[in-house]
């Protein structure tokens, strides 16, 4: 039964990470993301059924549109697999229970987020504030592991960071990134969030370093600062207790 529910949940998670593709391209766009239907970009032709296989279509496809071969972007079925792995991964974690239910939706708000990110180097607020309002109302219900002030000092002190961040840079750091951060720290509460910046910063500096060894860039090369916040996040809410459980154990 256990692996029976991993595998449904797998497959959720495809289904909703390529609609989570769309709202992620559609709403910094200012586009309907349920009136439009789904059609590639070159040729404008809607896309049928076969063509809107999470994963499977691409690789059928080897990549391209079945009607004018332009390329298709990579973007789409690795963010499905990923949305698809986490949501397996949540229920993994916690079971069948409303933590489980509140960790798809905080899954589901960082992948929207990356794609908006890697797509339009933009985060909007019409993903970012009513998350953080539907995080505040959740929370207050289910918080399991810490008072419910805590995950409000975490919401506070992510959201402080990184406009600190963003003074000290002027502008290195974007408007969304604080807002997202925000939302993180009231879902993560106060230990894990400061793993989540953390690993973030860690995972884009090594990230950093790829760029500048294989890829020729150089350090006033911009790149997206959302995917690795949420990888950082997502890390930090599935492992976080293990991965502070392992530092204090050699450490201290």
């Amino acid at each position: 039964m256990e692996c029976l529910i991993t595998s449904t949940l797998f497959l959720f998670g495809l289904v909703f990470g390529s609609f989570f593709n769309v709202v992620g391209k559609r709403v910094p766009q200012g586009e309907s993301i349920v009136y439009l239907p789904s059609h590639c970009k070159s040729c404008k032709n809607r896309l049928r059924p076969l063509d809107l296989i999470p994963v499977l279509s691409y690789v059928l496809c080897k990549g391209e549109c079945r009607r004018c071969q332009a390329k298709v972007s990579p973007l789409y079925p690795v963010m499905e697999g990923i949305c698809g792995l986490s949501f397996a991964l949540v229920y993994l974690k916690h079971g069948w229970s409303a933590e489980m239910l509140m960790g798809l939706l905080f899954v589901s708000l960082l992948v929207i987020a990356s794609v908006s990110d890697i797509a339009y180097r933009l985060i909007p607020d019409k993903v970012t504030l009513p998350a953080l309002a539907l995080f505040l109302i959740l929370r207050l219900l289910i918080h399991p592991t810490q008072p419910y002030w805590m995950y409000l000092l975490a919401m506070a002190v992510g959201f402080g960071m990184f406009f600190l961040l963003t003074v000290l840079s002027r502008g290195g750091v974007g408007g969304g990134d604080i807002k997202l951060y925000a939302a993180v720290g009231l879902f993560l509460g106060l230990p894990l969030l400061a793993l989540s910046i953390f690993l973030s910063a860690l995972l884009g500096a090594l990230f950093g370093v790829i760029l500048m060894l294989f890829c020729g860039a150089g350090r006033k090369t911009q790149v997206p600062f959302g995917p690795f916040i949420a990888a950082g996040s997502l890390l930090a809410y599935l492992e976080g207790d293990a991965i502070i459980g392992w530092y204090l154990h050699m450490f201290f």
